[in-house]
Parts: structure tokens; C-alpha cells; sequence
């Protein structure tokens, strides 16, 4: 069984003191590939330390700038993101987006710094990793007029309708450790509806941690509980779900 987490924070400091076990422990459980989406600028430098030289599983970086950390980007970081993706050429731009959820981010700027690094991913040939809180109406009109090469709408939890316009533009929808709660009821009845060529697996490790581990910090080891979830509420052999959700990744991020 191969399986793919397509958003993890594997680089942040919560990880410092055994990111070594954890990879290792992610090798028993399958994982091919981990995609490790960048917050800001500042991180890019260790997010791509982190990436390198990892090989079982593979660590694929995506850089961009993150909207609930909006007051720590400067206008600045939008030429340094175009010359970093020129550099280093990471998978993705991520991640990136619209959260209307947290109401003193000024919904205008947000709208811009998207908009800017929607036209990076265009150029770059590049898909995208969104983070949309509150907001998938708006992020679905900007990518109409924003056209990008596919991408993943990370930690979906917006409406059929909403997952149907993704699916689209190109897009995949990511399903993560709030599909192993039974109360997250709405969100499982639709991983049931979707159909599963548009499902990735992840965690949003070190955050969203699954069922089984609430209270703690979340792991990408623990991508077979989402997997386990997934295929129950869909009634489906978990290595047919495994399978299919791996080729999803592998084909909208143009994994070899």
C-alpha cells in the first residue's frame, strides 16, 4: 500500500526534536511522499533544508504566503516567492488562499496577495495548495479569472456545490484528520458523495490530528487513520481507496 500526504508542516519546530522516528514511523506505514506547504517567507530557507535529502518517503516542498499570516508578509516577499519558485522549482505554490474566518485579516489585502501568487503558479506552470475558511465562493470567481494549473483545495469542508466548481477547474479536494470524528457528520456524508478521483489524502500535521490521538499533536504517521475513514464512510476496500487517492496526487501535482 502507497499513500501520499499531500499537506504536512513537517518543517516547523514542533517536529525538531523527532522528525527522524516520525519519517521512519511514516515508512512503516506507507507513505510514499509527504508535499510540506510553506507559512511565510521567512521559513522557506529551513522548509527547503527540511525537503532535502530525504528519500523514503519523499519530501516535496511547495513555497508561498500563508493568508492568516498576513501582518508578517511584506511586499517584498512576492519578488523573492518569484525568484525562490525560479530557484528551486518546489511542487506547488502553497500555501496560499482566503480566510474570512479570522475577522481582522483585511479581506482586500488577502484578495491581492492571492491574486499575485495565483499569476506565480500561472507562469510558473505550477498548481496550488488553497487554505479557504469562509470563503470558497470567492476563491472559485478568482480562480475563473485567475486560471491555474490544478491544485488541491486543502482540509475541504465546503459544500457539494462548492466541491463540485473545484473539481471543475482541475482541482482536487484534501480530506484530513476531521473525517475520523463521527460528529463531523456533514463532512463524512460528503467524502461519500465526491467522486473518488477527486479525493487526496492528509494531515495538516501538526495540526487537525485524527480521532485516535485528539488532545495531541498530529503526525503524518497517521495518514492510515484518514485512509480508514474515508473508506468507511464510502464502504470501499481501504487498498482500492489507498490506490486511487495515491494516483489522485500523483497526477495533480505531477509526481513522477
Amino acid at each position: 500500500m502507497e499513500l501520499i500526504d499531500t499537506h504536512c508542516h513537517l518543517d516547523v519546530d514542533d517536529f525538531d526534536a523527532d522528525r527522524s522516528p516520525v519519517l521512519a514511523a511514516c515508512r512503516q506505514a506507507g507513505l510514499s511522499a509527504i508535499v510540506v506547504p510553506a507559512i511565510e517567507a521567512r521559513g522557506w530557507s529551513g522548509l527547503l533544508e527540511t525537503c532535502a535529502g530525504v528519500d523514503s518517503p519523499r519530501l516535496y516542498p511547495a513555497l508561498g504566503l500563508h493568508p492568516v499570516y498576513l501582518r508578517q508578509h511584506r511586499e517584498a516577499d512576492l519578488a523573492a516567492l518569484e525568484e525562490a519558485v525560479a530557484l528551486h522549482r518546489p511542487i506547488a505554490i502553497g500555501e496560499i488562499g482566503l480566510d474570512f474566518y479570522v475577522r481582522d485579516l483585511d479581506r482586500g489585502q488577502q484578495a491581492r496577495l492571492l491574486e499575485s501568487q495565483l499569476g506565480i503558479a500561472r507562469a510558473a506552470g505550477l498548481p496550488v495548495l488553497l487554505h479557504v475558511r469562509k470563503a470558497h465562493d470567492e476563491v472559485l470567481a478568482m480562480l475563473r479569472r485567475n486560471p491555474v494549473p490544478g491544485g488541491i483545495a486543502h482540509a475541504f469542508n465546503g459544500s457539494l456545490q462548492q466541491a463540485r466548481g473545484y473539481i471543475d477547474l482541475g482541482l482536487k479536494l484534501g480530506f484530513g484528520g476531521m473525517l475520523t470524528f463521527e460528529r463531523s457528520s456533514r463532512l463524512r456524508r460528503l467524502a461519500a458523495e465526491l467522486p473518488l478521483e477527486a479525493i487526496v489524502l492528509e494531515t495538516d500535521a501538526p495540526d487537525m490530528t485524527v480521532a485516535a490521538h485528539q488532545g495531541a499533536r498530529n503526525s503524518p504517521e497517521y495518514l492510515p487513520d484518514v485512509l480508514a475513514a474515508l473508506a468507511e464512510v464510502r464502504h470501499a476496500d481501504a487498498l482500492g481507496i489507498a490506490a486511487q487517492t495515491t494516483t489522485n496526487a500523483r497526477a495533480v501535482l505531477n509526481l513522477q
